[in-house]
This record gives structure tokens, C-alpha cells and sequence, in this order.
């Protein structure tokens, strides 16, 4: 397997295991200001999750196919195990946006709900659902952005699958001429030899025949 994945796998280990703790603390906060600093501190973590997972998900995917299943495998694990991190911080979050939000309101000029109108109850509440509205636009553009970053990461893998093919292809032709240049030599000797050939037979019979000149010769004269 590779070094590279296996530093990468530590690292995200030792921080699920940080984060997960970090929620369950924040979960039982009771201080405003404290909640909003480990929130805070969550948030952080959960993005350099995510760095880590499209760092191992590359790494992956580069690597030959005995080892890339084994490593795409941990990466479907670490990526649910993300997912679950996700969900327990949004829970966490939300309840402790929408507690702050109230809070913030309340303070802000509305200390007693038994002498306000009920007009100005209506505009809590909406200015409340505003709140919760952009907190979950909030959320959306960030999927549709990491789903952008899948989008590309699959593109990448793409064209580093295409050139190996394309490699591999240029490899076979280069071993192709190679086996050209070898039956060109070959059909060059047997050439030779045969022209070579040719001459001695030829050169033999002019002999013989120059020999059977000779011997009726000397019998016609003697």
C-alpha cells in the first residue's frame, strides 16, 4: 500500500476521533460564547476532513489495481464515517444557531413577549425563518461545491486513465516496428544467400561444361 495514502489515513483518524469528541462537548455546552468558539473549531476540522478524503481519494487512484481496491475500500469507510461527522455537527450547530438567533433578537428590544403586538411577534418569527433559510442556502452551495470537486477529481482520473492507454498503445507500436526491422534483415540475408547460391551453381556448370569441351576435344584430336 502506499506511504503516502497510509499518512494520509493516520491523519484523518486522529482527527474523526478529535472531532467526534468535540461535538459531544459542544453538544452540552450551556455558555453561548464557549459553544460558538467549539463550533467554530468543529467547522474547521470537518474542511480539513474533506481536504484529507479528496487527498486519499487521488492517491487511490493512482496507485496499481490490487492496492487501489484495497485503499478505495478504507475510502468508502472514512468517507461515511465523515458523513456521520457531518450530520452530528449540523444538529449541533443549528440548534445552537437558532438558540443564538432568538436570543439576539429578544435582546435587541423585545425583552417582554407580553407586551408585544402580534404583528411584531409575526416579524420574529419571520426574521427567525429568514435565518434558518440562509443557514440551509448556506449548506446547499457547500455540497454543490464539493460535488463540483468530485466532478473534477473523476475528470483527472479520466484523463490519467487515457493517457496510460495511450502510453500502453505506443509501447505495442514501437515493439511492432522493431519486429519489422527484424524480418527486413532476415529477408535482406536470405537474399544474399540465395544471389550467392545462384552464382556458384551457375559457375559450376560453366565448368562442367568447359570440362566435357575439353574431353571431346582431345578425343576428336587424337
Amino acid at each position: 500500500m502506499s506511504d503516502v495514502f497510509e499518512g494520509y489515513e493516520r491523519q484523518y483518524c486522529e482527527l474523526s476521533t478529535n472531532l467526534s469528541r468535540k461535538c459531544q462537548s459542544a453538544s452540552v455546552l450551556s455558555d453561548v460564547e464557549e459553544k460558538k468558539g467549539k463550533i467554530a473549531e468543529i467547522k474547521s476540522g470537518i474542511d480539513e476532513a474533506d481536504v484529507l478524503i479528496r487527498k486519499m481519494d487521488l492517491e487511490a487512484r493512482s496507485l496499481q489495481p490490487s492496492a487501489k481496491a484495497v485503499c478505495l475500500s478504507k475510502l468508502r469507510e472514512y468517507k461515511s464515517d465523515l458523513n456521520q461527522l457531518k450530520k452530528e455537527f449540523k444538529r449541533v450547530s443549528s440548534a445552537d444557531t437558532k438558540q443564538s438567533s432568538r436570543e439576539e433578537l429578544m435582546e435587541s428590544g423585545m425583552a417582554d413577549l407580553h407586551v408585544v403586538s402580534a404583528d411584531q411577534r409575526g416579524r420574529l418569527a419571520m426574521s427567525v425563518e429568514r435565518l434558518d433559510q440562509s443557514s440551509d442556502r448556506i449548506r446547499e452551495s457547500r455540497r454543490l461545491m464539493l460535488e463540483t470537486e468530485e466532478v473534477g477529481i473523476s475528470i483527472v482520473q479520466d484523463l490519467s486513465q487515457q493517457r496510460q492507454t495511450l502510453l500502453h498503445a505506443h509501447s505495442k507500436l514501437h515493439g511492432v516496428d522493431d519486429a519489422i526491422d527484424k524480418s527486413k534483415k532476415v529477408l535482406t540475408a536470405m537474399s544474399r544467400r540465395m544471389t550467392r547460391n545462384k552464382w556458384i551453381v551457375t559457375s559450376v556448370i560453366v565448368a562442367l561444361i568447359l570440362a566435357i569441351i575439353l574431353i571431346i576435344s582431345y578425343k576428336l584430336s587424337h
